[in-house]
């Protein structure tokens, strides 16, 4: 009974290791960056595209990408990352990884 009001997530959170590895056996997945540009400029992983998620428009450009691709989000610590794969997937994307533990966790 008390089933009924737990929520599916709608992505999969992956450790650094796991996330890495998605990203090299699959080229052709999009790496987002859900942090601030000042965040974005300081560190980032090579190739992430930057949609900050506090800004106003961000429904608006993740409205622009393909929804048939796969994403890999992070932000600093994975909260971030972990609401935007929300509204991602409320807009219709299949495909959500979530970096756990975000940038911290994740060694370049």
């Amino acid at each position: 009974m008390f089933g009924l009001f737990k929520s599916k997530k709608s992505y999969e959170s992956v450790s650094a290791r796991d996330f890495d590895q998605f990203m090299s056996e699959h080229p052709n997945t999009i790496l987002l960056d859900v942090r601030t540009p000042g965040e974005f400029r300081q560190e980032s992983i090579k190739g992430a595209v930057n949609i900050d998620i506090m800004s106003p428009d961000f429904a608006k450009k993740i409205g622009k990408l393909d929804k048939s691709k796969s994403y890999l989000v992070y932000c600093r610590s994975g909260n971030r990352s972990a609401s935007a794969c929300n509204v991602l997937s409320a807009n219709g994307f299949k495909s959500l990884y979530n970096l756990s533990g975000g940038i911290m966790s994740y060694s370049f």
